[in-house]
């Protein structure tokens, strides 16, 4: 009876794998009825199209992806493991997806930040975002802006100061770590009220160290596919290392949201007292300041999401900053014409001998070089591919994407339609003469996004390019060690350069 009773066991628990195996067979191919429509690199049982990746290092995953969606132009589908995708890389059909009010949740690697950003901007959806968005848009009022442009100058005089010794020497300087520095300075005064001085005692700050570990490790998990899986990625090498990172920063916000927090209501109880400083001016509020101030007014956040609108503000404003400045000064180096107009441009505002720091006015004037920093995201968008996740059925170049699809926009080929970019791997600023951009599709160039859910501090990022760049040109010529070709790019999140930025600085007489 019992050798029966094993025998019934067995057979019961072979069928019940085979009826799971089939089910998960029987969806697959239903699946691939409809993706496989869309044209697309050849897809394997469990792998899918991840074998393009397999024996690949970190840096030439973007050329893999270059590659595959240059030879599928606009729309192509992939296979990550057994979920299948769609990318795009057309105006028309980015219009479609981001566009609309619809599509509005992030694609599911996005949920790799949870556990850092919570429901932040940037990963959050539906109506807490609604409201968080429609919170924090105020804080980016112009007036505002404007005082931050005294933390943009104060931070680019130091990094001159910095790279001065580098200058006429003949030897090369990457200048990478040196705008991260600063971009990091900057990001922690104006998002948090605090001074971490990154650019004068490098990363000794436990905050500084631990925001630097986070983003590596969310690219370490990133690049790895097998690393997706919860179950795998807290049993991995990374996993130790990325709980103790949380806890630093998490610990270091909230004590600061504390603060800051108490020291508003003790300006609100005795504001004839005000020193003048924290709250007193304007111009030294930060966006967490003024977070509070709005919260008090809607009472829509606790403390905790407020910590997460706060974390992401610096995820997001740290590393994309540092990767445009960086670009910028590369690509201008690598044409001293359009550098020598800029300075021009620069020195007219600016007489030889002037060295008061740059006001929002002064940078608004900058026009050529808000220019040439527009072409640099062009050619190198900070974030060259993200993701939405469709909330219904929509048709794309003729193609059925049903609802729950992950689409990929790929910014950076998007950014090299012939149609509106003619030579379109040609540095040329005045591609964004007015003249020559009312006419052109307003999905073309996405650098920030585009439509209801594009980046909300797309002004303060311009504002500190041109504040950064204007200072480093104030101070030095440009030049490149490496031309275009030889300057390799990572992808990872950020469009980042491999290896840095190595120019020759020259200083100006």
């Amino acid at each position: 009876m019992t050798q029966e009773l094993s025998t019934i066991l067995h057979g019961v628990l072979v069928f019940a794998v085979f009826a799971v195996f089939l089910q998960w067979l029987m969806k697959r191919w239903q699946l691939s009825q409809i993706f496989d429509k869309i044209p697309g690199p050849k897809a394997y049982p469990f792998i899918g199209t991840m074998y393009e990746f397999i024996g690949k290092q970190r840096h030439e995953i973007f050329y893999v992806l270059d590659k595959r969606t240059r030879a599928y132009p606009d729309i192509h589908r992939v296979w990550t493991g057994m979920t299948p995708e769609v990318r795009i890389s057309k105006a028309e059909y980015v219009e479609q997806v981001i566009g609309s009010s619809k599509h509005i949740e992030k694609a599911t690697m996005y949920r790799f930040l949870h556990d850092w950003l919570g429901n932040g901007l940037l990963t959050s959806k539906g109506e807490r975002w609604h409201q968080h968005r429609k919170l924090i848009t105020p804080t980016f009022h112009f007036n505002i802006l404007d005082g931050f442009c005294d933390v943009f100058a104060e931070n680019s005089q130091e990094l001159v100061e910095y790279l001065q010794p580098h200058a006429d020497t003949g030897t090369p300087v990457n200048i990478y770590p040196f705008i991260a520095k600063a971009a990091l300075d900057i990001i922690c005064e104006t998002a948090m009220g605090v001074k971490v001085n990154a650019q004068s005692e490098g990363e000794e700050n436990d905050y500084v160290k631990a925001v630097c570990e986070l983003s590596r490790l969310f690219l370490e998990r990133l690049v790895r596919p097998w690393m997706h899986l919860d179950a795998v990625w807290h049993r991995s090498r990374f996993a130790q290392r990325y709980k103790n990172a949380l806890e630093t920063v998490h610990t270091y916000s909230r004590e600061v949201i504390r603060d800051r927090k108490a020291a508003l209501g003790s300006v609100q109880k005795k504001s004839d007292t005000d020193d003048g400083e924290t709250f007193g001016t304007r111009k030294r509020m930060a966006f967490l300041d003024l977070l509070l101030q709005e919260n008090q007014t809607h009472n829509i956040m606790t403390d905790e999401d407020v910590r997460e609108e706060v974390d992401t503000f610096m995820f997001e404003g740290h590393d994309t900053t540092t990767a445009g400045i960086s670009w910028v000064l590369f690509l201008l180096a690598l044409h001293p014409d359009v550098q020598q107009r800029v300075y021009e441009e620069i020195e007219s505002i600016f007489p030889i001998g002037d060295d008061r720091p740059a006001t929002m006015h002064d940078l608004n004037e900058l026009k050529l070089l808000e220019r040439c920093i527009k072409e640099s995201l062009r050619l190198f968008p900070s974030v060259s591919f993200f993701g939405r996740t469709t909330s219904e059925d929509i048709e794309l170049g003729g193609h059925h994407v049903p609802a729950g699809t992950i689409v990929g926009i790929h910014a950076y080929h998007v950014h090299r339609d012939e149609r509106f970019y003619p030579d379109a791997e040609k540095f040329d600023p005045d591609r964004f003469l007015p003249e020559n951009t009312e006419s052109r599709h307003p999905y073309a160039y996405i650098p920030f996004s585009a439509g209801p859910r594009n980046c909300i501090g797309q002004k303060f990022a311009l504002l500190e390019e041109k504040s950064l760049v204007s200072s480093v040109l104030r101070r030095f010529r440009l030049t490149s060690v490496r031309t275009r070709a030889e300057q390799r790019i990572m992808h990872e999140l950020i469009t980042r350069p491999k290896d840095g930025i190595l120019l020759h600085l020259e200083a100006r007489k």
